[in-house]
């Protein structure tokens, strides 16, 4: 759990999602607009995050539905510029998430100095996007061909929106995945975006990988945190930090505290 400590400064941390507005070559995206409205509203989710005491944060284009397998140039292009407009403003470790493309989310972590991604870089899928066949093999030597190993890779074992074509248990597919593609950490999911992650598959998970560290990554709240982190080394949470508890909505501080409230005291 070495890197964990050094990269956070904290047992057991929270990463908070901030959501983009839809980005341009979206369906969602407003036409004839400038990117001045995302800027401002990522700047808000941020300062909403880190008042309420976040550990770190994770920058994803969540609003750019319907999902695709690989991110538009523009999509990763608008992702730079934001990013980089609140650089200056983030004081803690952050993170990118391009839905759903790997390689586009480890340059896109290069070019900003992120310290991790998470994406779906294993397995093969019956997908809302499709049929789904990530190949952790291209992402890692990716990776190193623009000199990013220092970039820490978070693998979704479990595709949110999607099926196994070949279903295996939790523990099974975390065993094989640390073993053939060098994760950096695990995350399980539920099924879908706010969804909440099962217990017994963390349970699961931890047992089969005892010394890779587990992030539960779906369906955080502050009633279930603790449950979870008995068995998770951190979180990543979005939905339930939003106003009303609604993915699109803007992040709400109380929220934000009222959960790291809850993390402070088992640490």
């Amino acid at each position: 759990m070495s890197w964990l400590g050094e990269a956070f400064d904290t047992r057991k941390p929270i990463i908070g999602m901030i959501h983009l507005p839809p980005l341009p070559g979206t369906p969602l995206f407003h036409r004839g607009e400038d990117l001045t409205r995302h800027v401002a509203a990522c700047r808000r989710d941020l300062e909403a995050l880190q008042k309420g005491g976040i550990d770190a944060v994770m920058f994803c284009n969540e609003n750019d539905r319907p999902y695709t397998l690989h991110a538009d140039p523009a999509v990763v292009a608008a992702m730079g510029r934001i990013v980089g407009e609140v650089l200056d403003d983030i004081r803690v470790p952050f993170g990118i998430d391009v839905l759903w493309d790997p390689e586009a989310a480890i340059a896109l972590a290069k070019a900003t100095g992120a310290l991790f991604v998470r994406e779906v870089f294993t397995g093969a899928y019956d997908s809302d996007m499709g049929l789904w066949a990530p190949r952790a093999g291209e992402a890692l030597r990716y990776r190193q061909a623009i000199d990013a190993e220092g970039v820490r890779l978070l693998f979704n074992i479990n595709a949110e929106f999607a099926t196994p074509l070949s279903p295996r248990a939790a523990a099974e597919t975390a065993s094989s995945v640390a073993f053939s593609s060098i994760p950096d950490g695990l995350c399980v999911s539920g099924q879908m975006t706010g969804e909440e992650v099962s217990l017994a598959a963390l349970a699961e998970v931890r047992e089969a990988v005892p010394d890779l560290p587990i992030f539960a990554n779906t369906g955080i709240r502050v009633d279930n945190v603790v449950e979870r982190l008995q068995y998770a080394d951190g979180a990543i949470v979005g939905t339930s930090l939003k106003v009303d508890g609604v993915t699109w909505n803007p992040v709400d501080p109380a929220r934000v505290s009222a959960l790291m409230e809850e993390v402070h005291a088992i640490r």
